[in-house]
């Protein structure tokens, strides 16, 4: 039986990935490698970045036929070559590689749609440039794409404690409107279905509040008339559930300690306190796709271009996670 790979699209030409890439296959976390990784971008720009910061690795080209024909080793790198003629080095982040993103995710969605994969890995791209105005982030870029129905679920994931925001990458001023109780009811189902089916475990859920210590001076209350009538209805499903609790003082060590997730109402509420507790030891995990999608939390990363400094903890996280589910 062939073992599925992993396919990482390498994302932002401008960025710390590939670099992260090369330390994957020539440290020690090689040796954790637990199925083929099958890479798509472009060589002539995976060989340039190789000779900037003096790797010495080989690639091995793969066509999308050879999924069926090859059984592809773990030890080794494969790339499914994008190959754009560039008129010049990619020196900063601009809609000029837009076209070149673009054409790495097809080519990961056909893998994918055919069962040909085990799951999706993407690196970072500028969501001003690339995804401009039409798609709030790549959460609904690969909605869009798959030809997903309803809006998949954000999970920032760490083995310890997770976060969920129940509104993505919106701006402050519309947040309250877009929370609803059937909005919140679905996004905890779908994290409580993804423990139990991949985890093997009933996770113990926290939710927060939109509002300042969860009270208002306003007519109408959130936490009032959504967010607690969508924990209550949540209880009547067996799900272990609590809240809302204020989100200034929710992360304290004992609540870590205590639940495995907290789902806040907006993107900082709970991307901020998470990354000041785990850094980049935490992966972006989408829920609801026909497919297993992750992203290293971290950007671009474009002040560190060239210094071969980058942490590649993320990248090491979404790995492990997939070997997880695996024996799952």
């Amino acid at each position: 039986m062939k073992i599925k790979p992993i396919i990482i699209v390498l994302g932002e030409p401008y960025s710390t990935f590939s670099e992260i890439i090369f330390k994957l296959f020539t440290g020690e976390r090689k040796k954790t490698i637990k199925r083929p990784l099958v890479l798509i971008g472009s060589k002539k720009l995976l060989d340039k970045q190789m000779l900037k910061l003096n790797y010495r690795l080989k690639i091995n080209l793969l066509k999308i036929s050879d999924f069926k024909k090859k059984n592809l080793k773990k030890n080794l790198i494969y790339l499914i070559d994008v190959d754009f003629k560039f008129k010049k080095t990619f020196d900063k982040i601009s809609t000029k590689s837009q076209k070149y993103i673009t054409v790495c995710f097809d080519y990961a969605l056909k893998i994918l749609k055919d069962g040909n994969a085990h799951g999706l890995v993407n690196g970072p791209v500028s969501k001003k440039h690339f995804l401009e105005k039409k798609y709030l982030g790549v959460t609904e870029y690969l909605k869009n794409k798959s030809k997903t129905k309803k809006d998949p679920t954000m999970l920032i994931y760490n083995p310890n404690f997770s976060v969920c925001p129940i509104t993505t990458h919106l701006p402050l001023k519309n947040v309250a409107k877009k929370i609803k109780i059937k909005k919140i009811s679905y996004n905890v189902i779908q994290i409580n279905n993804f423990y139990k089916k991949y985890l093997r475990k009933k996770p113990y859920i926290a939710i927060l509040g939109l509002n300042p210590h969860c009270e208002t001076t306003d007519k109408f209350s959130e936490e009032e008339k959504i967010i607690k009538p969508a924990i209550k209805s949540l209880l009547k499903k067996n799900i272990r559930i609590k809240g809302p609790f204020s989100a200034d003082t929710f992360f304290f060590k004992k609540n870590i300690k205590k639940f495995d997730v907290a789902v806040g109402m907006y993107h900082d509420q709970v991307l901020i306190p998470m990354k000041t507790l785990f850094g980049f030891d935490a992966i972006n995990l989408t829920i609801g796709l026909p497919f297993i999608r992750l992203s290293p939390d971290h950007g671009t990363n474009n002040e560190m271009i060239g210094r071969n400094k980058s942490n590649p903890r993320s990248l090491y996280l979404a790995l492990d996670f997939l070997n997880k589910i695996n024996e799952a």
